[in-house]
């Protein structure tokens, strides 16, 4: 059986670490305060390069419970295979006389008409003969109205061959990944006489936005569609408040466990859920025996993402955090539609498989949402993940997309959802927060609080254990969730006191549901380094404190004298925004860079909203953190511009958002590091209602990106190529500027009256560039095209500089962040002969230098079902890279799943865990010494597998059967070959080397050459 896959570390890779200190150096690590870690299933550490000082998240030490048990067993064997017709909503006729089922530009799909029924029934008979060819098997979905394929259980000999068949353009593996508000609307100037919600009548009437997460708690009142005799939203109501559901909606209502057609209503719309790729209800009974086999949310990540975005305004808060009032949606007039695919998120490992998430994308297309918020991992370096193919029809067809960014920072290259038809969310902090004290011995101790007063003795949580408990859990506060269900603190030691706890490792609330286990009536929780201090919703009143306190309150405590926590107060005068500490980070891995992400920032640490109780010990309301939160934000804003401006797409709404965005408290959009946190800047909702120009694109344009990637989403017969840094998006991003190049821009006026722009340039230091023409003249509705052409002047190589390319006339000021990477030389980092590079100066100095190829070291083992074997590997002095890989091509036995750790003087620095046995991991410059590699058998059928680990330890040494040839002449902005040339290798091995590059200063890393002759 095959275990759930854990969640990934956070390591900083050489290129993130070669960034920050481009950037002029980092932050130090502090842990994710992410509600739930968005965690890749087929990602541990990282397969990139890694740097031996790794930045480790404290991923456990979160503002709410997330629980540690050991993930229960479960065998997926799914695969996605994708059909070269093109889905419903595309197809514009040819097949087999089969009428169109293209709406139009911008226009949804209508499931149920004739055409598209007949159409999408063609596609499942293409499926099932596709399958039918390779020997048949168990299908579990059909893709049609945004995706054409399925989702089968196949055998290897059945992917190969599947591969290999005329018409399938791709078989990918099944992958689970994992999910990634009282006062953001006052925040984001949405409430009140001046907000928009008031000026501009928009509160997302008649939107639907589709939430595709972890279910619903359909008795929140913020899914009510009544109000009580006050004009509160009220399941017990008389008075009816929402319409029927909005012309064209198609969804239906699903019962199931705990949930009934009568759940759903005229707020919410539509209630789905998919579990097939876990093995249907059956095995979720079998797993996660407490969860519900229907819509309802279990956890909670569902409901909160679905009220922040467009939950009914004014609802009281109740339990713990009722102190805060209310809260409101940022749509509070929009309808819901909830689509669960996230099973059990907080307890026991669970997650989002991919082609849940994919059915359940098509089938909110198909039933006609307006926004898709999507608050789930995604890819970080392709745009052919299918959940991102599936987001390009749905924005194509009118959809707007959010997607969260990742939980992966401050780490550089971290973030997800590549892809330029998604609005890709970080998260920011906003100006709310608790502030409250505690005084013991007639000291006053101020911190962080949303707690009600209490008095009691105070005990030190390392004197009240339980015999035998492991010290260190002890004075952490774990909880019986974080230690395979045992309790470490000693109820008759601790029952009725204030219990002083240490930060670290596990998440703080999951502390003081330790003391309120254990009897205690309060908490007192302290830093033990510098770091934040968080007002969490907790099981007993709490304050949090600064490390400033610990050595005083911990030695007072000896003596347990009284410990007074005081009544906490509400304030709203924090400075915000700021970059949430956890929101991942570009440069983007997709595209070479050329692809500025995030897009955006919205309010994700501490948002309240509303929960479900089973998975939040009965609370109905409380404070998560994560891009989970901040992209339910931008769903629910664009919900409100839907109304407001019907004829806009998606990429029109994305562009007002960005363009008028405003740069985060932690610098100016001229930091790199800020712009790869922030990429525009922080959402400005009422700036955003006349935003001046907007800046569109479509799927031609995608197509036409992809093409030019090889990344082959359709036909790419006769489509022109297009550079991603042509992409009509709102942000402008060059990876490796070598010489020159030129980016166009095309802007649309979508104001009442004639309008003349004229550029100017902040930030970019060292850059010149030049726009052409030098001012833009547009009529309402007209659209203009700019070329903006780049070149180093004396900006640092290798290093990226930023800054923004602002439009302004008398009434606007547009504005287009910008990152742009100066390069000597533009290399891959990667090769397998031959490869292109483009010279950004003119030099004779330059040289390239082969190193090896060397072969790779095998060392042969075998793994049990869950077994780990320990294999040390010397790496001498002088490496300049070291692969540790594995191949699915030396595994005896089929769907075998491998993963990789490796250690390094006692700490993990790095890991590899895919859905198979292809595993490899990298380091650059690796001190000396000796390594252990951990080979996990995470899924052996049989009860064992064999495996071979390759090990390649480069030097600089040429071992004089690889040559590299530069051009002869080199000039800078041109494009040129290096020549690989190899002499003497022996068949069946596997080799490893580099190219090196010198003669100049701030030259790019050396090209790895993998060669199998």
């Amino acid at each position: 059986m095959m275990l759930l896959k854990k969640p990934r570390l956070a390591l900083l890779s050489a290129f993130a670490a070669a960034l920050l200190a481009a950037c002029g150096g980092g932050s130090d690590p502090q842990e994710p305060q992410s509600a739930m870690l968005e965690a890749e299933a087929d990602s541990f550490g990282t397969p990139q390069a890694a740097s031996l000082t790794p930045s480790i998240q404290a991923a456990n030490d979160d503002g709410r419970k997330i629980a540690r048990k050991v993930a229960p067993k479960f065998s997926n064997k799914l695969w996605v295979v994708q059909l070269k017709e093109p889905p419903a909503i595309s197809y514009k006729g040819g097949i087999n006389n089969l009428a169109a089922t293209h709406a139009g530009k911008g226009k949804k799909i209508n499931r149920k008409s004739a055409a598209v029924v007949s159409y999408v029934n063609y596609l499942k008979a293409r499926h099932d003969a596709v399958l039918s060819s390779v020997g048949g098997g168990k299908k579990v979905y059909d893709y049609g109205y945004a995706f054409n394929g399925f989702a089968a259980e196949l055998t290897d000999a059945q992917v190969q061959k599947l591969r290999a068949t005329k018409g399938v353009r791709s078989v990918v593996k099944d992958t689970l990944r994992q999910p990634h508000t009282a006062s953001t609307p006052g925040f984001l100037g949405l409430s009140g006489p001046t907000g928009l919600w008031q000026t501009s009548g928009a509160k997302g009437e008649d939107i639907v936005i589709g939430v595709i997460d972890s279910g619903i708690t359909p008795e929140s009142n913020s899914f009510a569609d009544k109000v009580d005799g006050e004009g509160k939203p009220s399941h017990g109501g008389t008075t009816t408040v929402y319409t029927a559901a909005p012309s064209g909606w198609t969804g239906e209502c699903i019962a199931g466990a705990s949930f009934t057609t009568g759940n759903c209503n005229n707020k919410l719309i539509g209630a789905r859920y998919f579990n097939a790729a876990w093995g249907g209800d059956a095995a979720i009974a079998s797993f996660f025996p407490y969860e519900y086999l229907s819509p309802r949310d279990w956890g909670g990540h569902g409901t909160h993402t679905s009220s922040t975005a467009g939950g009914n305004a004014n609802v009281t808060i109740t339990g713990p955090a009722a102190a805060m009032g209310s809260i409101s949606g940022i749509a509070p007039r929009a309808r819901i539609a909830t689509y669960k695919v996230c099973w059990s998120t907080t307890e026991l490992g669970g997650g989002c498989f991919g082609t849940d998430s994919l059915i359940a994308i098509e089938q909110a297309i198909a039933d006609g949402v307006d926004v898709i918020n999507f608050s789930v991992g995604g890819s970080q370096d392709t745009f052919l993940d299918y959940t991102e193919i599936a987001f390009l029809e749905a924005a194509a067809s009118g959809v707007f997309v959010a997607a969260s960014a990742g939980n992966d920072g401050p780490d550089a290259s971290t973030v997800e959802h590549p892809s330029p038809w998604v609005t890709t969310v970080a998260a920011g902090t906003h100006n709310r927060t608790g502030t409250g004290s505690v005084t013991v011995n007639s000291v006053t101790y101020n911190g962080a609080s949303f707690a009600t007063a209490v008095s009691a003795p105070l005990i030190r949580a390392a004197d009240a254990a339980m015999a035998g408990a492991d010290a260190d859990m002890v004075r952490l506060c774990y909880a019986a969730i974080d230690n395979g269900g045992t309790a470490v603190l000693d109820p008759t030691k601790v029952a009725g006191k204030v219990v002083l706890c240490e930060r670290g490792v596990t998440a703080r609330v999951n502390k003081s549901l330790a003391v309120a286990d254990a009897g205690g009536v309060g908490m007192v929780l302290v830093n033990t380094s510098a770091n934040s201090t968080n007002a969490d919703v907790h099981s007993v009143p709490t304050v949090h404190l600064d490390v400033a306190a610990h050595d005083a309150l911990f030695a007072a405590a000896v003596s347990n004298p009284t410990a007074s926590i005081a009544q906490s107060a509400l304030v709203f005068n924090v400075p915000a925004p700021q970059m949430a500490v956890f929101s991942s980070r570009g440069p983007s891995l997709a595209a070479g860079g050329n692809l500025l992400k995030p897009d955006l920032v919205a309010p994700g640490q501490d948002i309240l909203a509303a929960v479900a109780p089973p998975g939040n010990e009965g609370r109905s309301f409380d404070l998560y953190s994560g891009t989970s939160m901040s992209s339910p934000h931008v769903a629910g804003l664009a919900a409100l511009f839907k109304q407001l401006h019907p004829d806009w797409s998606p990429m029109m709404i994305k562009s007002a958002l960005m363009t008028t965005a405003t740069d985060v408290l932690d610098g100016p959009a001229t930091d790199p590091n800020v712009a790869f946190a922030q990429g525009a800047g922080h959402v400005n909702p009422k700036a955003a209602l006349d935003p001046g120009l907007v800046f569109d694109s479509d799927v031609d344009e995608w197509v036409q990106m992809l093409c030019g990637l090889g990344e082959f989403f359709a036909d790419c017969t006769g489509v022109p190529s297009l550079h991603p840094s042509n992409v009509n998006v709102p942000s402008i991003a060059i990876g490796a500027l070598a010489g020159t190049q030129t980016v166009v821009r095309r802007a649309t006026n979508v104001g009442s009256v004639a309008t003349t722009y004229t550029a100017k340039l902040e930030g970019l230091k060292g850059v010149k560039v030049t726009m052409t023409p030098s001012k833009l003249k547009l009529a309402p509705g007209q659209t203009g095209q700019f070329t903006l052409t780049f070149s180093r002047a004396n900006a640092p190589l290798q290093a990226y500089a930023s800054g923004r390319l602002v439009l302004t006339e008398n009434k606007h000021k547009v504005k287009l962040p910008v990152v742009v990477q100066p390069v000597a030389l533009a290399v891959p980092a990667e090769a397998s002969g031959s490869y292109p590079v483009r010279f950004g100066v003119t030099t004779t100095a330059l040289k390239a230098t082969p190193r090896g190829l060397i072969p790779a070291t095998k060392t042969p083992g075998t793994v049990a079902q869950d077994g780990v074997l320990e294999i040390p590997v010397t790496i001498p002095a002088g490496t300049t890279f070291v692969r540790f890989a594995l191949f699915d091509s030396d595994i005896n036995v089929a769907d075998t799943d491998l993963d990789m750790e490796i250690d390094f003087n006692g700490e993990t620095i790095g890991g590899s865990g895919g859905v198979t046995a292809e595993e490899h991991v990298d380091f650059v410059n690796p001190p000396a010494g000796t390594y252990t590699v951990r080979i996990v058998g995470y899924y052996t059928p049989g009860g064992s597998s064999n495996f071979n680990l390759h090990t390649w330890a480069l030097g600089t040494a040429n071992a004089g059967n690889m040559t590299a040839t530069l051009p002869a002449k080199i000039v800078a902005g041109t494009n040129g070959t290096v020549t690989i040339g190899t002499t003497g290798l022996t068949p069946g091995t596997k080799y490893l080397g580099s190219v090196a590059y010198t003669g100049l200063p701030s030259l790019p890393a050396p090209t790895i050459i993998r060669v199998d002759p």
